[in-house]
């Protein structure tokens, strides 16, 4: 068994707890296609409910900590050093048109410093997670980063501006958080996304650097205009070759 800190455990009781309601509305989202009005309304509503029920939860044993959260933006707690930074639903619109690929995510950020991350997948019953020092899992399995040597043999994920630009064999899953955590385990070679938000890399990050990866300094930016980079330390150089223009 690997040993985890009380915050992370706090995280993962959260997430569970919310995931359960995440669940439940997924599967009305397809009734709700054929409705006129679409699925639009409830599907804001599901992620103010997730994203309140996170907060609670996270709140019961660190009442001071603050939030930078999708739905509320920032909530300043008397410890201002000690930020939980929530997405309810990385991958919304995916969610909105019943397709199974999106993620609750949860990182603790101390001292401007990411040291916890969480990206679960409630459809696959994917808990990816990462402690500073301490590695990156899934379920409890150690994750490391590919180690493909050649970039013509990778697979990147991005969103869609600039890419048809690029020489490089990218996806676009609609979901940031579980394209790093893809990274960190090595489904994924390298994800690069300009103009994100911080709740959309921020566990994420932290769990390709666990897993061997590199990633660049994401502090550099604004909150909610981030450039990301990261892939595997072995093609990495290659990969900010080919998005010089990006």
């Amino acid at each position: 068994m690997i040993s985890i800190s009380s915050n992370l455990n706090l995280m993962i009781k959260a997430t569970e707890k919310a995931s359960k309601y995440l669940i439940r509305d997924f599967g009305e989202v397809e009734k709700l296609q054929v409705a006129k009005k679409g699925p639009h309304d409830f599907v804001t509503k599901t992620d103010k409910k997730v994203e309140k029920i996170l907060i609670e939860e996270l709140s019961r044993s660190k009442k001071n900590f603050s939030f930078i959260t999708e739905e509320s933006g920032k909530i300043n707690n008397k410890d201002k050093e000690n930020v939980w930074i929530i997405d309810p639903i990385d991958g919304t619109t995916n969610f909105l048109h019943g397709i199974p690929h999106f993620a609750i995510c949860i990182a603790l950020k101390s001292k401007d410093e990411i040291i916890t991350g969480l990206i679960f997948d409630p459809i696959k019953d994917e808990m990816f997670f990462a402690e500073k020092d301490k590695g990156a899992f899934l379920n409890n399995q150690r994750l490391r980063v590919s180690n493909k040597n050649s970039i013509n043999d990778c697979l990147f994920s991005s969103n869609q501006g600039g890419v048809k630009f690029i020489n490089l064999n990218t996806r676009n899953s609609g979901s940031a958080a579980l394209d790093l955590a893809y990274v960190a385990s090595g489904r994924l070679d390298g994800f690069f996304q300009n103009k994100i938000k911080i709740w959309d890399v921020a566990a994420g990050s932290l769990m390709v650097k666990e897993a061997g990866g590199m990633v660049n300094d994401i502090n550099k930016f604004d909150t909610n205009n981030i450039n990301i980079r990261a892939s595997s330390a072995a093609i990495n150089s290659k990969m900010l070759e080919n998005l010089n223009n990006f």
